[in-house]
């Protein structure tokens, strides 16, 4: 019984994502009430205090019916905050805390299951299995599958839909050479950017030709660069200067010498062949923009840069990989073997066992005491059972499916493996 405890550790290593996503959309709910608090109660409090020094100034009357427009004034903002406030918690506010409350409730299913044999547990696998099919659909594109797949298993909930179409959103202003989106997300999550960026520098490091420093320092900086580059580009010279003035120079702090390096662009033609103007000019960056924003994005909401179907699979092919399976000789019933889902082996370690197991080519099934192994006269071995069957259909006669060779059943050698 114990073999089929539900491990629940191992299963909520794959469900960090699944409970952040809609904490970070209710974190920005969070974040915009704070904004219209502050901004309205602080215009609210500097009214007063004005009010306040009217009436001890210089002991003149206050005009009554004047006072009274002011507090009707400050009523009124007041009011209009908490509409606001109203209207926020009711569109935002209350559906993401009903979809986080729907995922605890999923996660918690999970701790109540006895075993992993028990009707329940299927259940709740199959959903998860639906979860990860919708999350892969929707990390290649597949944006109308993914919805359909999910009202169909009734499961909008358990996934992340908006959160891609989001994504795909800026990804594609990226793609046209708009910086616009992208720099409104980062000037959205601002605070957070900021929390993850020693992460980044730990886990994820830029490789040389693609955007320098993006995750060292910040994404926000890199698409203002790219739209001073492109000003710089249509040789647009004066706009390129203001524009760094407005959106560079607050960075020189930290990134003075790409500040200075991309300042030389006003006098170097797009065509330049020297190596750093070149590689600033090159069309390529908007690629690197594009995964240094998809890796930002990511890591703000937890969520793997592989499918979490990928990552399942990686955890299984892992315990079956063998030598044998890249062999030219394949299990029909080994996954490792398959030619659809051995690329992804590829990737993953071999699998330690402490005890061989041997599986008959013919049947697929284990050749122990109960189904003893086969010798062919040039070696070939194969199942007691697998081999009895084909001698029952071929009159006595037995053939190697590998080397072609046809012998009796009785020439066949029984092996004992110590």
């Amino acid at each position: 019984m114990s073999t089929n405890k539900v491990n629940v550790d191992g299963v909520m290593l794959f469900e960090q994502p699944f409970v952040r996503v809609p904490y970070e959309n209710y974190r920005k709910v969070f974040r915009a009430s704070q904004r219209n608090i502050e901004r309205e109660l602080g215009n609210v409090q500097t009214t007063s205090n004005e009010l306040q020094k009217r009436t001890k100034g210089n002991g003149n009357e206050v005009n009554l019916e004047d006072a009274a427009k002011t507090v009707d004034g400050m009523i009124t903002r007041v009011e209009n905050l908490k509409r606001k406030l109203s209207d926020l918690q009711e569109n935002n506010g209350r559906p993401t805390l009903d979809v986080t409350h729907e995922r605890l409730q999923h996660l918690a299913l999970i701790e109540a299951l006895p075993t992993t044999s028990c009707p329940d547990f299927s259940r709740w696998a199959d959903t998860r299995l639906d979860r990860w099919l919708v999350d892969w659909t929707l990390r290649t594109g597949r944006e109308k599958t993914a919805r359909k797949l999910a009202q169909e298993r009734g499961i909008e909930t358990l996934v992340d839909i908006d959160l891609f179409m989001d994504i795909h959103r800026i990804e594609r202003a990226l793609f046209r050479h708009s910086c616009t989106e992208a720099i409104a997300w980062c000037s959205e999550n601002k605070t957070a950017l900021r929390k993850i960026r020693a992460s980044h520098e730990l886990h994820h490091p830029v490789p040389d030709t693609a955007i320098s420093g993006t995750l060292q320092s910040t994404l926000e900086f890199e698409l203002r660069l790219q739209e001073y580059i492109e000003f710089a580009r249509a040789r647009k010279t004066q706009e390129a200067i203001t524009y760094a003035r407005k959106y560079l120079v607050p960075w020189q702090e930290t990134h003075l010498e790409q500040i200075t390096q991309a300042m030389a662009l006003l006098a170097i033609q797009p065509s330049t062949t020297c190596g750093q103007y070149k590689r600033l000019y090159d069309e390529s960056r908007w690629t690197s923009l594009i995964q240094a924003f998809r890796l930002a994005i990511y890591s703000l909401n937890s969520l793997p840069t592989e499918p979490l179907l990928h990552l399942a699979l990686y955890a299984g092919l892992a315990s079956l990989k063998l030598p044998a399976c890249y062999d030219l000789t394949h299990n029909v019933d080994c996954p490792v073997c398959d030619p659809n889902i051995s690329v992804l082996g590829k990737e993953v370690p071999f699998s330690h066992h402490a005890n061989s197991t041997i599986v008959c080519y013919l049947s697929g099934k284990i050749m122990d005491e109960d189904n003893m192994p086969m010798a062919f006269p040039k070696g070939y071995v194969y199942s007691t059972e697998a081999l009895e069957e084909m001698a029952a259909k071929n009159n006595g006669k037995v053939i190697c499916p590998r080397s072609g060779h046809v012998c009796d059943f009785t020439a066949l050698k029984k092996v004992f493996i110590s």
